[in-house]
C-alpha cells in the first residue's frame, strides 16, 4: 500500500504539469489531477481516479494498480456488478513483450471476447515502483449496442486480474480469475459550490478504535455528545473522515440526532447496532443530520440555506451509524472513521428540511415471488401539495433514494397539470448497498398543486414467497429522503393502496382463484396464504395501477393535513416525459 501511495504521488505530480496529448483525448481541457476516487479492490492494490467531461460526454479514467509488468488487468462496467455480460477495457502483455490495451466484453459464461470496434482509448501508460498506471477514455455512450451506456446514478465498475504475459486474450474465463466490483456515482456533479464561512467551525464525531467483526456486514453504533450551542447555529457542509487504509473497509455511516427533551440524558453505547443491549430509548435517535456512502464528496448546502443545530431547545446527543463491508472476513480491521460537520453563527436564509416521499410502511404493498422486475409506485398528490407548500414553492436541491434488499431501480417523477416536468432524481441501477445524499445538477421547484411520483422496481427471484412492506431488512420499503429550502411543515407525503380495494382483491381471490383469503386474516398472512404465479402477480400489479389510495399527508409532529385522506385518486400524467435521444449517426 506504501508503494502504492508512493507512486500516486509521484505520478500525479508529473500528469498534473504535463497535458494529455490532443489525438489521444480528442482535445479534451488540459489534463489535471484527477478530481474523483474510490478503491476497487479489499486488499488495496487498485485505485480509481477519473474526471467528468460534460462539455465532450466523456470520462477521463485513471487506474493505479499493484501488479507485476507483465500482468494483465481488465476494468469496465455491468449493470449490476455482474462479471457476465460485462463491457471492459484490457490491458495485457503478449508473449513478445508488447503491450495491448483493448475494448472487449463477456458472454454469459464470462468468456472474454475483443470487440470489433475499439471504444478504449489509451492517453498514457507508465509503471513505477510495481505500480502500473493507465489513463483512458472513455465516452458515456459509444452508440455501440453491445456497449455499456454511463448514464446518471449509480455505476457498477468491474475489475479482473492475472498473470502474464498471455498468448492471447480471447476466450478468457473472467469468472476463474480475481474478479470484483465496486459502486460509484460515476457522472459525478461539478457545480460549483459556495465557499465555507470565515467563522465557521467544526464539529468531529469518530469511533474510538472499533474492533470490527470478522463478518461480511456490521453496523456500528456510537453515542456522541455536541457542545453546547445556547443559540440556534447553521451546518453548511459535512464530509467523511475515513481512517487511511480503511477505505474500502467503511461503505456508508449515518449520522442521527437523538430528538428527546433537552434534559434528558443518554447512557454512553458503542457497539453493534442490532444487539440485544441496544436500550429501547435510543430509537428517538433517528432524524437523520448526515448521510455518506463510498465515494461521496463532501456535502456542502446551498448558501441560501443550512440544517439547524443548537438552541435551547436542541438535545446535545447524536448517534453515529457506520456500515463495515467485510467480505474477506478478516478479524483484525480496527477503526476510527467518522463524520464532521462545517457549521456557523452566521444563519442562512432559510432552515432546510427534510421530507419522505414514496410509499408506506405498510405490508399493503408487496411484491410477489421470483420477480426479475416489480415496480410500485408511491404518490404524493397534488390535493396534499396544495394545501401544504405556500404560492413561492419549495426547492429540491438534493435527494437520497432508499429501498431495502431487493430494490433495483428507484426514480422520483414530477407532474405539473398533468404534464410530466424533468426528471427529479432516478437510478436506473440502484443499490441497496449505496445510498448516498446527492446534490441534484439542476434543483427542482415544487409548487403547491404539483404531484410526485415516487417509483421502486424491486427483483425477487431469489425469494420464494412475498415480500411485504415494512421496517424489517426482509421486508421493502420505497422512499425518497428530499432535502430543499424553505422548511415547510409537510413532513411525509406517501401513499398505500386503499383498504377497501385491497380487501375486494382478496374477496376476489378467495372467490374466483380459490385461494385461502379472507378480510377477517391480516395483510401479511392473505398475501402468504395465496399460491403466486405469473398470473396472480400480474393481477396484483394490474391492481396497484388503478387503485385509490390511503394518503398520509403528515405534519411535523405526525398528525395529518386537515382533510380526508382515505379513497384519493392518484397522480395522473397526462403528457409523459419524452424520452431523451441518443446523439449517434444513422449508421449505428
Amino acid at each position: 500500500m506504501k508503494k502504492l501511495c508512493a507512486a500516486i504521488m509521484v505520478f500525479i505530480s508529473i500528469f498534473i504539469q504535463s497535458s494529455i496529448e490532443k489525438e489521444d483525448l480528442d482535445q479534451l481541457s488540459e489534463s489535471q489531477e484527477p478530481f474523483f476516487h474510490v478503491p476497487l479492490d479489499h486488499g488495496g492494490k487498485l485505485e480509481l481516479f477519473w474526471d467528468v467531461y460534460y462539455d465532450t460526454d466523456t470520462v477521463v479514467m485513471e487506474i493505479h494498480s499493484q501488479m507485476r509488468p507483465d500482468d494483465w488487468l481488465a476494468v469496465g462496467f455491468s449493470d449490476y456488478g455482474e462479471i457476465e455480460n460485462a463491457d471492459l477495457c484490457v490491458f495485457w502483455v503478449d508473449r513478445k513483450g508488447k503491450s495491448h490495451f483493448m475494448d472487449t466484453w463477456t458472454d454469459e459464461e464470462s468468456i472474454l471476447h475483443v470487440d470489433k470496434h475499439q471504444n478504449c482509448h489509451l492517453a498514457k501508460m507508465t509503471y513505477f515502483d510495481d505500480v502500473r498506471i493507465l489513463v483512458w477514455r472513455r465516452e458515456f455512450d459509444t452508440c455501440e449496442n453491445d456497449d455499456y451506456i454511463i448514464e446518471e446514478g449509480t455505476t457498477h465498475i468491474l475489475y479482473a486480474m492475472g498473470e502474464g504475459p498471455l498468448p492471447d486474450i480471447e476466450g478468457i474465463k473472467l469468472n476463474e480469475k480475481e474478479h470484483g466490483f465496486q459502486r460509484t456515482q460515476l457522472l459525478k456533479n461539478i457545480n460549483p459550490v459556495p465557499l465555507l464561512p470565515k467563522d465557521a467551525k467544526t464539529l468531529t464525531f469518530l469511533n474510538d478504535k472499533v474492533h470490527v467483526p470478522g463478518t461480511e456486514t456490521t453496523y456500528w453504533c456510537s453515542l456522541h455528545k455536541m457542545p453546547l450551542l445556547s443559540n440556534k447555529h447553521h451546518i453548511v457542509q459535512f464530509e467523511a473522515v475515513i481512517q487511511p487504509g480503511n477505505e474500502a473497509l467503511v461503505h456508508h455511516m449515518e449520522l442521527f440526532h437523538c430528538q428527546i427533551p433537552v434534559t434528558q440524558k443518554m447512557d454512553d453505547y458503542n457497539a453493534a447496532c442490532t444487539a440485544e443491549s441496544k436500550p429501547p430509548h435510543y430509537e428517538a435517535c433517528k432524524k437523520v443530520l448526515a448521510a455518506w456512502a463510498m465515494g461521496a464528496l463532501p456535502i456542502r448546502y446551498p448558501k441560501e440555506a443550512g440544517a439547524p443545530i443548537g438552541g435551547p431547545d436542541f438535545s446535545q446527543f447524536v448517534m453515529l451509524e457506520i456500515h463495515y463491508n467485510n467480505p474477506e472476513l478478516k478479524n483484525d480491521w480496527v477503526d476510527s472513521s467518522g463524520i464532521q460537520f462545517h457549521y456557523t453563527s452566521q444563519l442562512r436564509k432559510y432552515d432546510l428540511g427534510v421530507m419522505e416521499l414514496g410509499l408506506e410502511y405498510t405490508p399493503k404493498m408487496a411484491i410477489p415471488p421470483l420477480e426479475n422486475e416489480f415496480t410500485l409506485h408511491g404518490h404524493c398528490i397534488p390535493e396534499c401539495t396544495e394545501k401544504a407548500i405556500p404560492p413561492s414553492g419549495i426547492v429540491v436541491f438534493a435527494s437520497q433514494l432508499h429501498t431495502h434488499l431487493t430494490g433495483i431501480r428507484v426514480t422520483t417523477r414530477h407532474i405539473r397539470g398533468g404534464v410530466e416536468m424533468a426528471l427529479l432524481n432516478g437510478d436506473d441501477h440502484y443499490s441497496p448497498h449505496f445510498q448516498e445524499i446527492r446534490i441534484l445538477k439542476i434543483p427542482t421547484l415544487v409548487l403547491p398543486g404539483d404531484g410526485l411520483i415516487t417509483s421502486c422496481t424491486y427483483n425477487t427471484s431469489g425469494r420464494p414467497n412475498i415480500t411485504v412492506g415494512g421496517f424489517s431488512i426482509t421486508d421493502e420499503m420505497c422512499v425518497n429522503y428530499i432535502h430543499y429550502y424553505p422548511k415547510i411543515d409537510l413532513e411525509l407525503c406517501k401513499s398505500a393502496i386503499d383498504t377497501s380495494d385491497l380487501e375486494n382483491y382478496l374477496n376476489f381471490m378467495n372467490k374466483y382463484e380459490n385461494q385461502p383469503t379472507s378480510i377477517k386474516k391480516d395483510v401479511t398472512t392473505n398475501y402468504h396464504s395465496i399460491n403466486w404465479n405469473p398470473l396472480r402477480s400480474q393481477m396484483l400489479s394490474d391492481l396497484y395501477a388503478v387503485t385509490t389510495l390511503a394518503m398520509h399527508c403528515n405534519q411535523s409532529n405526525g398528525e395529518s393535513f386537515p382533510g380526508y385522506w382515505n379513497e384519493m385518486p392518484q397522480v395522473k400524467v397526462l403528457e409523459p416525459l419524452a424520452e431523451i435521444p441518443r446523439h449517434c449517426p444513422t449508421n449505428n
